[in-house]
């Protein structure tokens, strides 16, 4: 599909979008912890991967190197985070009452929000490999590509991190 899509095949580059955008988007939220924002630096991730596909080496997978680029579009939306211009809930309207059960959703929402702002002490590296094991399931040589580090700093980073979250937990 790669070589497809680097010769200009766009159905190549809609099926590799479609097999990405799930982990693309699910980094860049759990990068940013907003959805809006998520799927901006989604939408920047996949246009800058696409639009570059023809420098794309090979040296890791295609997944790692859209992750990479992920990554990048994350943080740079997260530094305009400021500028954005927010609406207010009355301008919004009135939202009719649906779905989940309320009570329920409010202690996922907690434990998620725990769980977010336990993430956001650790170092940004550990953060990441945690992140990126946890959530992607990638290797250690494919967090130490996305993180530009070995694979042994990897997996210490990861290990750090985990042993950081255990000692906060109890």
């Amino acid at each position: 599909m790669v070589d497809r899509a680097r010769r200009g095949d766009r159905e190549a580059q809609e099926v590799l979008v479609g097999r990405h955008l799930g982990a693309v988007f699910d980094l860049a939220y759990r990068i940013l912890g907003d959805r809006d924002l998520a799927q901006d630096a989604a939408q920047d991730a996949m246009i800058n991967a696409m639009n570059g596909i023809a420098r794309f080496r090979g040296a890791a997978s295609f997944r790692t190197w859209v992750l990479r680029i992920t990554m990048n579009a994350a943080r740079s939306q997260g530094r305009r985070r400021g500028r954005r211009r927010e609406v207010g809930l009355k301008a919004a309207g009135d939202v009719a009452a649906r779905g989940p059960d309320p009570a329920e959703t409010a202690v996922q929402s907690a434990e998620a929000a725990r769980a977010t702002a336990m993430l956001e002490t650790l170092p940004p590296k550990q953060r990441m490999a945690v992140l990126l094991r946890a959530t992607q399931g990638l290797s250690y040589q494919e967090i130490g590509q996305i993180l530009d580090c070995t694979e042994g700093a990897a997996r210490v980073n990861y290990h750090l991190g985990i042993k950081r979250l255990r000692e906060k937990l109890t």
